[in-house]
């Protein structure tokens, strides 16, 4: 029934956020699961390294610049994905931001906009641009990088919690809008994983890392490739039943 030569062989997939952390490990992990991989983000540099790994590899990966607040862009990395392939068959929306962590009275507006602004506006725009490019080809599925703060508090991250709420939210509307016209549309919710955001949260909070790993029953932070996984399945033929669901990738953090 399935295919046993990679999750994702023969589909042709957007990655956006693809120049680090997560993204550029589902970079990784979808092409060597058959796909094509187009992807997407702000930085050229890292994108070109990117593609270079994976071409050296044989693997089938182009680059577009993409800043996903710009429609224009995220209409722009659709149509490049469409023009080299002919179709979209699937797209992990992954560009997001973490801002600091601060007292919700002590917020700044500028941090509260570009928060607001990639995790939400960004997806809104992506999602427009994928859905209208799947539609004439039969569908296809789309998987958003929400957060365990889509699903519970983080103290002191109220604008980063709330945007990762509007991406369950607009996950499982799209998810209901469009099931019968072929789109599935699912997220991950990772918890505490090794990125740039991550990262530079434990550097700038002295025994943050300890104290979120004291509240994960798994008692550690995740590999990358380990969200990029749950997300392949999500996006491939083997989930075929699953849409609107949200997928905890969290050493059992929400489960407490």
């Amino acid at each position: 029934m399935f295919d046993t030569d990679g999750l994702l062989r023969g589909k042709v997939v957007l990655i956006t956020g693809a120049s680090s952390g997560i993204g550029a490990a589902a970079a990784r992990v979808f092409a060597a699961e058959g796909a094509a991989v187009v992807l997407a983000a702000r930085r050229e540099e890292r994108l070109a390294a990117l593609v270079s790994e994976l071409t050296d590899k044989g693997f089938d990966a182009s680059a577009v610049a993409c800043d996903v607040t710009r429609a224009d862009d995220a209409r722009r990395a659709v149509a490049h994905a469409v023009q080299h392939h002919g179709r979209l068959d699937g797209a992990f929306n992954n560009a997001g931001t973490g801002g600091d962590l601060t007292p919700l009275h002590e917020m700044e507006d500028a941090v509260y906009d570009t928060i607001l602004d990639t995790n939400v506006r960004g997806l809104w725009n992506c999602l427009r641009a994928e859905i209208g490019a799947m539609l004439p080809t039969g569908g296809g599925a789309i998987v958003n990088n929400s957060s365990v703060g889509g699903l519970v508090a983080i103290p002191t991250a109220a604008p980063y919690v709330a945007s990762k709420h509007a991406v369950v939210g607009f996950t499982r509307a799209a998810a209901d809008e469009y099931a019968r016209r072929g789109v599935r549309v699912n997220a991950v919710a990772p918890g505490s994983t090794l990125s740039e955001i991550t990262a530079d949260w434990y550097a700038r909070n002295p025994g943050l890392q300890d104290a979120i790993h004291a509240v994960t029953p798994q008692g550690r932070t995740a590999a990358p490739e380990e969200v990029a996984e749950a997300a392949a399945w999500l996006l491939s033929d083997r989930s075929s039943y699953v849409t609107g669901t949200v997928l905890p990738v969290d050493g059992g953090y929400v489960n407490r």
